[in-house]
């Protein structure tokens, strides 16, 4: 394992945890856009393998300190995998906001459903996450990738890479 990989999913993981008190309550579900901004981070500087651990870090530990609910683990999960998967593969920063936009906002929504029907005695439809996981994903993404833009052309992204180039 990389120290630098796994310090900076550390870094990501405290920032999910303590930014876990900002949410929007939209229905039964909160939504964390703060959660598909470190996905994304992750996504691109750390790979798939390491953004689902992440992920998955996150949200386990939201859920022990009563932060988070049980749809974070889809959610967050299925994203960050996305996410990751294309970065890797295209090397575009577009391609890992589609893979967190689509990861979270339908798989996760739609592998939402039975948890929530089973754990949370939920009677939402099953397309019902579909909307409040598209939207968070939505603005956590677009103000990763916008961040991520900024730090690329300032040189950030670079030395945490160690020198390598990012994708476009």
């Amino acid at each position: 394992m990389s120290v630098r990989k796994l310090s900076l999913a550390g870094v990501l993981v405290a920032v999910g945890v303590v930014c876990s008190t900002f949410y929007i309550p939209i229905g039964v579900s909160k939504v964390f856009p703060v959660q598909h901004f470190i996905n994304i981070m992750a996504g691109i500087l750390l790979g798939p393998v390491y953004a689902v651990g992440m992920a998955f870090a996150t949200s386990l530990l939201r859920n022990l300190l009563g932060t988070g609910s049980l749809l974070a683990f889809p959610g967050s999960m299925c994203g960050a995998l996305l996410c990751g998967l294309l970065y890797q593969f295209t090397k575009r920063v577009e391609f890992a906001f589609l893979g967190e936009v689509v990861g979270t906002g339908i798989l996760g929504a739609l592998i939402a459903y039975p948890i929530a029907a089973v754990f949370l005695s939920s009677t939402i439809a099953f397309y019902g996450f579909i909307l409040p996981f598209g939207l968070s994903t939505m603005v956590g993404s677009a103000l990763a990738v916008a961040f991520f833009t900024i730090l690329k052309r300032t040189g950030i992204v670079r030395s945490w890479l160690g020198g390598q180039e990012a994708g476009r």
